[in-house]
């Protein structure tokens, strides 16, 4: 839309991609990337600017030199953070990425107070629980891109099990973004009929195992490097609903405020998305089984959590 500016803080593969899929459908103004590689991201601006041409879209894509250029966007998409490398504990990079997610969003407040924060930096959950906590920002502008993205892969898996009804897929998923998350083969259909009834009782078994591994599938075979093009495109789907104000549900990481009796911790949930970030948090009704994986998910969650808090990590957040 004419005048909105998305910045993305991270211009790597999954940054660059959520870019130039924005520049592609005409979605903003402007986008601007911000990377600690200023060189690479400028090329890539450059590249995406010449195809935003091509495809006689008006949006323009530009690096930020200075912080200052922070100023006024609608939206801010933060993939930035490190890898796990040898050696190096899970704790380790939770707080490594939560250090990062701290300095990016003290400075977002200062320059882009209104903006609607979509986090993508993993681990997924705890970045956008740091975010918040660092941010004072309300809960309905720092929204977590997950559950879009396993949704979207237990679809694909739904399609390749069935060999049909490719587009025709509609699949949920919900907790935490981990080997935890709740996919819900009850909620997920294809042309409208129940997965229940075109599946079997295995195969449903099969295609829930393989989404809760999806991201580990694509690094085994990619061996260097992990899935871009999949969280890039939910990403830019999600930003494409606020600015658009499209009002779509999706499931998306959130803050809990009691809803499905869980408070003060970040979960996957179904969300109505438009022009205020999250306006509402719907609650689906959950079998005593669902219940406890939702259970088991939040926990681990709120694992992550507590080692934050075991480090002092927020006790000079405002």
């Amino acid at each position: 839309m004419q005048g909105k500016k998305v910045a993305i803080i991270g211009a790597g593969n999954v940054g660059s991609t959520v870019a130039y899929s924005l520049a592609m459908n005409g979605s903003c103004h402007e986008v601007i990337l911000m990377d600690n590689k200023v060189d690479i991201a400028k090329g890539r601006a450059l590249d995406m600017s010449q195809a935003a041409a091509v495809a006689r879209s008006h949006t323009v894509v530009s690096v930020m030199e200075n912080v200052e250029d922070l100023k006024d966007c609608d939206v801010i998409v933060i993939t930035a953070g490190s890898p796990r490398k040898p050696g190096m504990s899970r704790d380790d990079l939770l707080l490594i990425n939560a250090a990062v997610m701290k300095d990016i969003v003290t400075k977002i407040k200062i320059h882009s107070p209104n903006a609607i924060l979509i986090i993508v930096s993993n681990p997924l959950d705890a970045m956008v629980y740091v975010a918040l906590k660092c941010s004072g920002f309300p809960r309905s502008r720092v929204i977590g891109m997950a559950g879009l993205l396993d949704s979207a892969r237990m679809a694909s898996f739904i399609q390749e099990k069935l060999g049909f009804g490719a587009g025709q897929i509609r699949a949920s998923v919900m907790g935490g973004h981990g080997d935890d998350m709740v996919p819900l083969p009850r909620y997920s259909t294809v042309a409208g009929y129940p997965l229940t009834d075109l599946l079997s009782e295995e195969d449903i078994e099969e295609v829930v195992e393989r989404t809760r591994n999806g991201g580990a599938e694509i690094v085994k075979h990619l061996q260097t490097g992990s899935a871009y093009y999949a969280p890039a495109k939910a990403t830019a789907v999600m930003a494409e609903a606020i600015l658009k104000d499209t009002k779509q549900l999706h499931p998306c990481a959130v803050m809990l405020e009691g809803e499905y009796g869980y408070s003060d911790i970040v979960c996957g949930v179904p969300i109505r998305l438009g022009a205020g970030g999250m306006e509402e948090i719907f609650e689906i009704t959950l079998n005593s089984c669902e219940k406890k994986m939702l259970q088991k998910s939040i926990n681990s969650v709120q694992v992550l959590v507590n080692t934050l808090n075991e480090n002092k990590f927020f006790d000079d957040a405002k």
